[in-house]
């Protein structure tokens, strides 16, 4: 079967291309901004504006009002106005379920410096990119070569991050059909104390990376308050809070990761049982809120949902109001007075519990199809929408 798989890794621009690649993440900002202050200014008209007949007006008017626009491919402009479109199609469906909305922001530079190009041309230690050239790539032989028959993705994206330059594209791959014949059920535990606790034993502890981080950020935070705004060493403690944040981000996707490929390539169960964690509500908490916004539980479920779909395994959610935690997996009693600061107990029955592997063994056997005593019916798992 064929699927769409991303590669993101990191460009070496010399400084030439380092300015033209500024350029076109200015030409992109500027056109999506100008974008959506003419939607604006048309909807409050009583016009119907769409992406497309903004992207013709700017044409029209583009070689005698922005004639530097030139400069930048026209794939620039182009994926502008279409991501200004997508922008709009998501408010729209949002504002038709009920959520909330979001109305589409005004780009802001050094946060939002990314663009899209067409035909783009990789090979193993370099990619050309229009206008540009041949850009030298850090990590070599990562992103599969275009020789290969393999194709690309309309196009490609470059954004900037904490003054490091990346490319991402989409690589559309022939696959074989996952055969899983491994019948096993794994159970996997979400937490704070430990970022995941498998049926099988399996301890991931959470690097809690936004703490290890939190005093120097306040440091940094501190010293650029006393730095003249615009100012060089201004901008020298910026790039420093930037690069601060890029590694939080990245310790805690490589912690994500490391769990998502233990739980489908490493051990390839059969059936994979997850909880589904009401995290809108847990960050309501004041207490817990920003130790649960570190985490990242909802990145891990969609980890672990697409790669057991390469995996060929199942995954079901239990019910929200499953007590996994509470359960005594040998007699079935509930412990009601279970708080949130206990992580073992014993029940009635004499058994002594592991608050985090219980809820993982439960999430298994329910996984399994064990009836367990004492639990309602109506307290199963559903399967995920793959």
């Amino acid at each position: 079967m064929k699927i769409l798989r991303a590669y993101k890794t990191e460009l070496d621009p010399n400084n030439k291309q380092e300015t033209a690649l500024r350029k076109c993440a200015g030409t992109a900002r500027f056109v999506y901004n100008w974008g959506l202050a003419e939607w604006k200014r048309q909807y409050e008209g009583g016009e119907k504006p769409s992406h497309y007949g903004l992207c013709k007006q700017f044409n029209g008017i583009k070689d005698e009002a922005f004639p530097w626009i030139r400069e930048a491919p026209y794939a620039v402009t182009e994926s502008a106005f279409r991501n200004l479109g997508f922008a709009f199609k998501n408010f729209f469906r949002r504002v038709k379920n009920g959520d909330k909305p979001g109305y589409p922001k005004f780009k802001k530079k050094n946060r939002d410096d990314s663009f899209q190009l067409r035909n783009t041309h990789v090979e193993h230690d370099r990619v050309r990119l229009a206008r540009i050239g041949w850009v030298r790539l850090k990590e070599w032989g990562y992103i599969p070569k275009t020789e290969s028959g393999i194709e690309f993705g309309v196009y490609a994206t470059i954004s900037r991050q904490a003054n490091r330059w990346f490319i991402s594209v989409q690589v559309e791959e022939e696959i074989s059909e996952p055969e899983n014949g491994n019948t096993s059920v794994l159970g996997i535990d979400f937490g704070l104390k430990s970022l995941a606790v498998c049926s099988d034993g399996t301890i991931f502890e959470n690097p809690k990376a936004l703490q290890q981080e939190e005093r120097k950020l306040t440091r940094l935070s501190k010293e650029l308050s006393r730095r003249e705004k615009g100012g060089q060493n201004w901008k020298k403690t910026k790039r420093k809070i930037q690069r601060c944040h890029a590694r939080i981000v990245c310790v805690r996707n490589h912690a994500l990761h490391r769990v998502s490929h233990y739980v489908t390539a490493k051990t390839k169960p059969g059936t994979v049982v997850l909880e589904d964690l009401n995290v809108s509500g847990m960050l309501q908490n004041r207490h817990l809120s920003k130790a649960v916004s570190d985490v990242g539980f909802r990145e891990l479920r969609r980890q672990i949902e697409y790669k057991a779909k390469w995996c060929g395994s199942d995954v079901l959610v239990a019910d929200r109001f499953y007590p996994s935690s509470r359960l005594c997996r040998f007699c079935g009693l509930i412990n009601d007075s279970l708080s949130l600061a206990e992580r073992e107990w014993t029940c009635e029955c004499g058994a002594h519990h592991d608050r985090d592997l219980n809820a993982a063994l439960n999430l298994a056997a329910l996984g399994e199809g064990r009836n367990t005593p004492g639990l309602p019916v109506e307290l199963g798992c559903s399967r995920t929408p793959l």
